[in-house]
């Protein structure tokens, strides 16, 4: 509760009705566009997959999973899906995916570790998507051309939801910028990561962070990322590291930087088995999914996922992220939400 922001004057431009057409629309226009500007291909993705396959994503690596004994499999476990991170780069490998082409799909988990506030919930949706690359487009240069692309596909929503609802204006800049963390670092030295963000996305209300995962300057990490999906440690421009990052934009309602998107350029053998080592996790490598890895049976990559109901709480100016979906909420942050006018579906 103490996470808890409630806007001053909170408006509500799209009472309940409004606001599940309005879902349809940024969902079904968001996933067209995107599959079109990235050449993704729709596939069927898994809830839960079996424990011990390295399949699932470990996020920071502290998160407990929600798990279940499968009866007709002689108690085998199976655990929720955290993310399909690992999962989309098998999926390009057993659809024969060319190069240059990718994957998509809708991604439901749930996260019992959350702290419950206007962001976080329960419940994450989010469009997983997995594009498979050449060796020469492992660099920085290929993220950021990825990354322009998600944005014009955001600001394309973006007009849209205006032309269908006239009182809800673009706010999103031109173009998207482009920081380090270690850059963020030198800017603000005294502040944390969280607050180094905001300070900048506040400035240029949209904003990609590169390099998180790996220790900085300062000897710590901007924000954990578990060692086996993304790239954060390969070496890049003026002696940085890093190859995924963070899409932020500026919340006019909430008034704070609004992460929509994690995504990056996938770890090659030779960066999993770096990261695997900083991390004294090398104990994965006799796990499937880090097997198939390190014997060159999955390809390159580039991937990551976009938050389905965050993207809409943006793009229809909600306060809180249980606007957009129902999920479960403290007693006390209910009626806290429906006395500042918040009205939780």
């Amino acid at each position: 509760m103490s996470k808890l922001i409630t806007p001053k004057n909170y408006k509500v431009f799209l009472d309940l009705k409004q606001t599940e057409q309005a879902i349809k629309l940024v969902k079904d226009a968001f996933e067209h566009n995107l599959s079109g500007e990235l050449r993704l291909r729709r596939v069927t993705a898994p809830l839960f997959v079996l424990k011990g396959t390295g399949i699932n994503d470990d996020l920071n690596g502290s998160e407990n999973k929600v798990a279940f004994k499968i009866k007709d499999m002689e108690n085998q476990e199976a655990e929720v899906v955290n993310s399909l991170a690992k999962w989309k780069r098998l999926a390009l490998a057993d659809y024969d995916i060319a190069e240059g082409y990718g994957v998509y799909t809708d991604m439901n988990a749930i996260r019992p570790d959350e702290e419950l506030d206007n962001l976080h919930s329960l419940y994450v949706d989010q469009w997983d998507w997995e594009q498979a690359i050449s060796k020469d487009k492992r660099n920085i240069e290929y993220l950021k051309k990825t990354v322009k692309k998600i944005y014009e596909v955001l600001k394309r929503i973006e007009f849209q939801v205006f032309e269908y609802y006239p009182e809800i204006k673009p706010l999103l800049p031109e173009e998207i910028t482009f920081i380090h963390t270690e850059e963020l670092l030198k800017l603000y030295p005294n502040l944390s990561p969280a607050e180094r963000e905001t300070e900048f996305v506040k400035k240029h209300k949209a904003v990609f962070v590169i390099g998180i995962g790996g220790e900085m300057a300062n000897g710590k990490k901007h924000d954990g990322r578990a060692p086996d999906y993304d790239d954060w440690s390969t070496p890049t421009l003026n002696g940085f590291k890093g190859l995924n990052g963070d899409i932020l934009l500026w919340h006019p309602v909430l008034e704070m930087s609004f992460e929509i998107s994690s995504m990056g350029i996938r770890v090659c053998k030779e960066a999993l088995e770096r990261q695997l080592k900083i991390e004294n996790a090398e104990d994965r490598k006799e796990l499937y999914f880090h097997k198939r890895l390190l014997n060159d049976e999955l390809p390159l990559s580039i991937g990551g996922g976009i938050g389905q109901s965050r993207l809409c709480m943006f793009f229809l100016r909600k306060a809180h992220i249980g606007e957009i979906q129902s999920a479960i909420w403290p007693v006390d942050m209910i009626k806290k939400c429906e006395e500042n006018g918040i009205v939780l579906v």
